[in-house]
């Protein structure tokens, strides 16, 4: 994004920010996202601590719901001569992003919107949300906002007190804005974010079993990390036998679900054959429970690997396949690849050369993307050799003041995004991360004095 000199709206003192103005869904994924969560063109003044959404024309573009939507903020007032000129070049820009075919007669007609309310509504009518799902969305941004607000000391009391607005759907939204403040930089809404979001865990009763889900996932896999080679059938089932609850037991067909096959199940209806009483009867209820949790396991996969089919299916019908893998990234996972490479196997066995060249085009396309970017595979580099001090300033030496600086904000990211996990492996790569951290600190404070 463009860093443009603006004026605080609080204090009028000049202020360099980000400005972002146009929002196309087919050019960027994340855009329809930084729109539903207010988390665009954030500014925060370095003079009066004034902090809040910048006010700016916007331009939102999804070809694929045809909309194309313009608002332009109450106090930034132009005639109409003056929007036309401000949005001329930004609708000009999607049109030329567009292959002929796609320039249909709504990119004629924008759309504009009178509030940012309401262009949130309209791009979520557009995906078939109701008003009253709107209006409990609205709900839980209210809350979330609430959340971000109030003193450490008040949270408990406020969780407890909306317990029932913090669901689900609540946890995904706050997920979504924690990732968009860390996309975009903003350290202190990420930290004061993740100080929210442990509170949540610990004390509403949706984030209490969320917490007792992801313990028991964790304990599972500790359980199944120590059979290691010993890990068998037979070794599995005395485990899932012994599970102290349900959420162990959930957990273990979670991360098992492949060795749960039919001998499995055989070896467990023996084991109910034999035993007789009280313990017959909790082999009992393990089996029914097996099968209830392995049929929700094997019903969420079947789904996903026909939506990963089917997006495979109109995916080969873009025009530009490198342009469409990248604008559907977020779709691009395991299950979307395994349904790749099966369509490319039958088109070879096919001899269909049309469809396996553009089937492999794509495949191309996902492992160039996949490489981890450059600054990742600097962080990689600096954390493996974290306990060597001399050797990370050596490689930090060779970083200009912009990458230097990038990369201790990227430090801090992904520290925050570690707090949550109490696992060993975590608190091991948070202090790796920190040393990295305080080398690069040093080093920017040595620069920055002339050393």
């Amino acid at each position: 994004m463009p860093r443009t000199q603006v004026s605080c709206p609080n204090c009028r003192q000049p202020v360099v920010a980000e400005v972002k103005q146009l929002f196309d869904v087919s050019q960027d994924p994340r855009a329809k996202q930084e729109i539903l969560s207010g988390m665009f063109n954030l500014l925060q003044c370095p003079h009066c601590g004034y902090q809040g959404n910048l006010a700016t024309p916007i331009v939102y573009h999804d070809p694929e719901k045809e909309l194309l939507l313009t608002y332009f903020p109450p106090e930034v007032q132009m005639t109409r001569d003056e929007q036309e000129r401000v949005i001329g070049p930004l609708i000009t820009r999607v049109m030329e992003s567009l292959p002929q075919e796609q320039r249909k007669g709504y990119l004629l007609n924008p759309r504009t919107m009178l509030t940012l309310k309401g262009m949130v509504e309209t791009i979520l009518e557009a995906d078939g949300i109701t008003r009253e799902m709107l209006a409990a969305q609205e709900k839980r941004f209210a809350l979330a906002r609430r959340l971000l607000s109030v003193s450490n000391e008040s949270l408990p009391e406020v969780i407890r007190q909306e317990s029932e607005l913090i669901d689900q759907e609540f946890f995904a939204l706050f997920a979504r804005l924690f990732e968009s403040a860390l996309a975009s930089g903003d350290q202190n809404a990420a930290r004061r974010m993740q100080e929210v979001q442990s509170a949540l865990l610990e004390h509403s009763p949706f984030g209490q079993e969320l917490k007792s889900a992801a313990e028991a996932l964790q304990q599972a896999q500790q359980d199944l990390q120590a059979l290691g080679e010993g890990l068998t059938r037979e070794s599995l089932l005395e485990m899932v036998i012994s599970a102290p609850d349900d959420a162990r037991l959930q957990a273990y067909v979670q991360l098992a679900r492949p060795a749960m096959d039919y001998t499995f199940f055989q070896l467990l209806s023996q084991r109910i054959d034999q035993a007789t009483g009280e313990r017959k009867e909790h082999l009992l209820k393990v089996r029914e429970k097996l099968l209830q949790y392995t049929g929700e396991v094997d019903d969420a996969i079947q789904q996903r690997r026909e939506v990963a089919r089917r997006n495979v299916e109109t995916l080969l019908q873009a025009e530009d396949l490198p342009a469409a893998v990248r604008a559907n990234l977020p779709a691009i996972d395991e299950f979307f690849v395994e349904a790749l490479s099966a369509a490319l196997e039958e088109a070879r066995q096919k001899g269909d050369l049309e469809r396996s060249s553009r089937l492999q085009q794509v495949l191309t396309e996902i492992e160039k993307l996949s490489a981890p970017p450059p600054e990742i595979q600097l962080v990689e580099e600096l954390v493996e050799m974290a306990d060597d001090e001399q050797s990370v300033l050596s490689r930090l030496q060779s970083l200009e003041d912009d990458a230097l600086r990038r990369l201790t904000d990227m430090l801090t990211s992904m520290a925050a995004s570690l707090e949550a996990d109490s696992s060993e492996q975590a608190a091991e790569l948070r202090e790796r991360l920190q040393k990295v951290y305080n080398a690069a600190l040093r080093l920017s404070m040595k620069r920055s004095m002339g050393g």
